[in-house]
């Protein structure tokens, strides 16, 4: 047939098409497509894996090693040979407050491992401003101008930034209102449009000291994820997920789907969500759980990378609806995933040069373990031990309590088999923030309100005291008195409200941090340019040096609480 001719057949085609009614463009409209996400969050810098504790189907108490780079590239790699198009995001606190192996070197090789683990996105978490918005832009962004000289572009000569992409749609300037980053971001998979909108927690001002909380200011979380909608719906997203830095808890599992025992900040912000919103992925709190809140799915996958989060989203883009999603926590278990050669260089890379220094040995421990874990009084053993130490580094200076909260506690100390003495490392592992030791004065009334501000909107936070102090309370009395009358001692003599005390805490809490908003009123305030770690550590050695190891295995009994029912005498 010569070119004429075709073409004279091509135009009848065409032709008899259009008389026909028929489109030369017109295609079957798109069936619905799946899209798969694994979700991370409070991630912390955990290069290694660290023990998970948690209870089977059976209800048997389980333990055992889990997450780290290695198990994570490991799942990852497995997933995306099912799904190359599978997405990994983050839900905030992927950095700061984190173990030496990654503290030492300002987080830039946990950050190297996101990178190489082809993260897209994360909401921004309190931790990551752990020192101020300067100090995360250039890990952001990239360089070596950084408040941690010794420890930034020590682990490279050059910091590149990263490639994933922070999103805070309620993180601004306090000035000019401007966001320090993107409120969102767009992914195109499958020919449908997910849109990730981020929000750090509400009250970051009571979670940052004043200094990294410097020239910023938050917005309400719902209402700034919901301000995104319209601007997202004119662009045609199909589906819309809130990745918010906040989080609650629940008695359920953390693999029971579909719970409705969700509790904590995280359920006032599932409830004001626009309801075009319907997937919520959570963080804060380092609890595992996939629940409901009316219609809208929110999640959280513990912390650590013990546990990741599998959302499969169905939707369909010919009318822009999110069908149905689904929601796993998975166990991020070494033994089932063999990482990747990448990651597996690169952790050995972090370990080989941070060995010589974390794996000093420093003391001997009374007991093989000290618990993180806090009683039902609220009262830890490592809390005692911290406290001890403080107030053991800072009485001669005048101080006769020490007190200590329990998020700068970040681990317990184990020794593992064979070990006889306790490793920087591990020690560093338990207070990595670098805070420094402030004594001041609070009256006996002022000590009282400290205790009675443990009981907040979001729950108890039980400050941990040294020897020197301690207290009854009682559940059943209301928020604001719940301290016992008359407990409340200091070397064993009850406090009276018109009496000084000179009390240790660190740098963070000594400015209100918490919302311990009764220590920003304190008088007479001494910096002692004392470190905490440095503290706990000369405190270990000392006592190993004097032949009484410190250290228990349970809580020494300083606070108490009382049960329901308990006669008045027995106070």
């Amino acid at each position: 047939m010569s070119r004429s001719s075709i073409r004279s057949s091509t135009l009848l085609f065409a032709v008899l098409a259009l008389g026909s009614g028929c489109s030369l463009t017109s295609q079957p409209p798109p069936q619905p497509v799946e899209i798969n996400l694994l979700a991370v969050n409070d991630f912390h810098g955990h290069i290694q894996p660290t023990t998970f504790t948690y209870r089977n189907a059976s209800g048997e108490q389980r333990s055992l090693k889990a997450g780290g780079i290695a198990a994570i590239s490991g799942l990852l790699a497995q997933m995306r040979a099912k799904d190359p198009e599978l997405l990994f995001v983050g839900g905030g606190d992927l950095i700061g407050g984190s173990p030496p192996l990654s503290a030492m070197w300002a987080d830039e090789p946990s950050l190297q491992a996101l990178d190489l683990l082809d993260m897209r996105l994360s909401t921004v978490g309190n931790h990551e401003l752990d020192q101020g918005r300067d100090e995360l832009l250039r890990q952001v962004r990239g360089g070596c101008h950084s408040p941690r000289p010794d420890k930034a572009c020590r682990f490279e000569s050059v910091h590149r930034g990263i490639g994933f992409t922070y999103i805070a749609a309620n993180l601004v300037d306090r000035q000019t209102g401007a966001r320090l980053f993107p409120a969102y971001r767009i992914e195109r998979v499958r020919g449908a449009k997910v849109a990730f909108v981020g929000a750090v927690v509400e009250d970051l001002d009571t979670l940052l000291s004043p200094r990294s909380m410097q020239g910023l200011r938050t917005l309400d979380e719902a209402e700034a994820i919901n301000a995104q909608v319209p601007a997202l719906l004119a662009q045609g997203v199909d589906a819309i997920v809130a990745v918010v830095h906040q989080g609650g808890a629940t008695p359920d599992s953390h693999d029971q789907p579909d719970c409705r025992q969700l509790s904590g900040p995280i359920v006032d912000v599932a409830r004001r969500l626009d309801p075009r919103i319907k997937v919520m992925l959570s963080g804060h709190t380092h609890q595992g759980y996939l629940c409901r809140v009316g219609d809208v799915l929110v999640t959280q996958a513990g912390s650590y990378g013990r546990l990741v989060t599998h959302l499969t989203l169905s939707i369909d883009p010919a009318r822009h609806r999110l069908l149905d999603v689904k929601a796993r926590n998975l166990l991020v278990d070494p033994r089932r995933y063999p990482p990747t050669a990448e990651v597996a260089a690169l952790q050995r890379a972090v370990e080989q040069r941070s060995q010589k220094l974390l794996g000093r040995p420093l003391a001997r421990l009374a007991v093989r373990q000290v618990p993180q874990a806090a009683n039902s009084a609220g009262e830890s053993p490592m809390g005692n031990l911290i406290a001890d130490a403080q107030l053991a580094a800072t009485a001669h200076l005048g101080a006769r309590v020490a007190l200590t909260n329990p998020g700068g506690i970040r681990a317990g100390l184990a020794l593992e088999p064979g070990q006889l003495e306790v490793s920087y490392g591990q020690v560093a592992s338990v207070q990595p923030f670098n805070n420094s030791l402030t004594i001041l004065t609070l009256s006996g009334a002022q000590l009282r309100e400290l205790l009675e501000q443990q009981w907040q909107e979001d729950g108890f936070r039980p400050l941990q005291p040294s020897s020197s102090l301690s207290y009854s309370w009682d559940p059943g009395r209301p928020v604001g008195r719940r301290v016992v009358a008359g407990s409340l001692k200091v070397d064993g003599r009850p406090v009276q409200d018109t009496a000084r005390y000179r009390v240790t805490v660190n740098s963070f809490m000594a400015e209100g941090g918490d919302k311990l908003s009764v220590l920003a009123r304190a008088t007479e305030r001494l910096d002692t340019g004392l470190n905490d770690l440095e503290a706990l550590i000369d405190y270990l050695q000392a006592r190993d040096r004097a032949g009484s190891p410190a250290g228990h295995s349970l809580a020494a009994g300083r606070i108490r609480r009382l049960e329901s029912g308990q006669p008045e005498e027995a106070r």
